[in-house]
């Protein structure tokens, strides 16, 4: 999830937002290239979203169903998932590839990619447009909301018969099992409500625009609706930001793997001389 946020990060807002606009007659403007780029940025908001649905259901099975934990919450799973996962959004967003032209062609070289009235009003266009929407906004919203309520639901009856059985006389003391199981809800529910709020304005804006057809803007950027959109798209870009800074600032084992990556290039660096120096004195004797 947190490799998924970076990638939006980096594709969506570096790549696409700032070098691509800032240097429209850069190698990035060539129309196979733009296209590819829009691609990834299709796909990257995909992951990160589906990703966190992800990570919704997998502390849903860890803290209510005991049963299927042991099988499911392994290291194994959660790398067969990932990838499952990954190669659908990768399948998914290939007709966008097929909804953008050549904004002109230049000495026969294409540059720019725009998307037609004509494409864009083909029912094929149209039914995806509500796929795509659907699966990217709507359902993730659903599963969320749908996985969190059960997870709460669980933990507070779990908890309730935790503190009968400790009895009245520990009321007073400090449970770990249930500080644990606090800072698990706190954890889940930031990450939930922060991804939901979020993306809540894209969320009304896609269905408004596509029961109304309102987004028709004709260049006019005071328009109600086009400062709409645009927050919609500005606030769904900054829900890549929220969950790796809770995760650093909140996870131990999160911080030790940070750490262990950056490290990992001057470790190989290192061994790569020690190598070296090895060899040579090998040579030498």
């Amino acid at each position: 999830m947190a490799t998924a946020d970076l990638l939006v990060m980096i594709i969506n807002i570096m790549v696409y937002h700032i070098f691509s606009y800032r240097f429209p007659l850069s190698f990035l403007s060539h129309t196979p290239v733009c296209m590819f780029i829009l691609y990834m940025t299709a796909v990257t908001l995909d992951l990160s979203v589906w990703f966190t649905v992800a990570f919704t259901f997998d502390r849903f099975v860890a803290l209510c169903c005991q049963k299927f934990k042991t099988n499911y919450c392994t290291e194994r799973t959660a790398a067969t998932v990932t990838t499952t996962v990954s190669v659908l959004i990768f399948l998914k967003d290939i007709p966008v590839l097929f909804v953008f032209a050549p904004e002109r062609i230049i000495n026969k070289v294409q540059w720019g990619c725009r998307s037609t009235e004509a494409i864009l009003s083909s029912p094929l266009v149209i039914a995806y447009g509500w796929f795509h929407g659907i699966c990217r906004v709507w359902l993730p919203f659903t599963l969320i909301a749908l996985f969190n309520s059960l997870t709460i639901r669980r933990i507070l009856e779990a908890s309730s018969a935790r503190r009968g059985l400790r009895g009245h006389s520990s009321e007073n003391q400090c449970d770990p099992e249930m500080e644990k199981r606090r800072k698990s809800i706190i954890l889940l529910f930031t990450i939930s409500s922060t991804f939901i709020l979020l993306w809540l304005t894209d969320g009304v804006i896609f269905l408004t625009n596509r029961l109304t057809n309102i987004n028709q803007y004709r260049g006019d950027r005071a328009n109600p609706a086009f400062i709409a959109t645009e927050t919609g798209a500005m606030l769904k870009l900054l829900s890549s930001c929220p969950n790796t800074s809770i995760y650093a600032a909140t996870q131990r084992k999160f911080r030790e793997e940070q750490k262990k990556l950056l490290k990992s290039p001057w470790t190989l660096i290192l061994r790569l001389v020690k190598n070296e120096r090895n060899a040579s004195n090998r040579i030498q004797f």
